[in-house]
């Protein structure tokens, strides 16, 4: 069995950009940032996507401090005559993290990966 699940606690680096489609979808997209101190400092900005998103989903602004649970997903598309590809987070659920100024996010994080578990 193949297992493909994600986990991410970070800030939002923009604004959450939504898009609502002729059909009544709505798609949020969202940028991550992660901090990793070790074995060097880095900062990741991750892409993450949320199709038929909650109202409280929608209303996070830059900065929010974010928890989000989901799957790594590639996908192609053809721009210009040239092949291309993204590798981005489809996420099953993003939410405020209830401290969001919290230094130490992992104080959340059995209940987050009890529910990404009981998928």
């Amino acid at each position: 069995m193949d297992l493909n699940i994600v986990v991410i606690s970070g800030r939002l680096a923009a604004a959450p950009e939504i898009r609502t489609f002729d059909g009544g979808a709505t798609l949020v997209r969202y940028l991550v940032t992660t901090r990793v101190e070790t074995p060097r400092r880095r900062i990741d900005v991750v892409p993450v996507v949320l199709w038929d998103a909650d109202e409280k989903a929608t209303e996070l602004e830059r900065g929010d401090g974010v928890w989000i649970t989901g799957a790594v997903q590639r996908r192609f598309w053809t721009d210009d005559q040239n092949r291309r590809s993204r590798i981005e987070v489809v996420a099953r659920h993003v939410e405020k993290r209830k401290d969001g100024d919290a230094l130490d996010p992992r104080s959340e994080l059995p209940s987050m990966v009890e529910q990404v578990i009981q998928v």
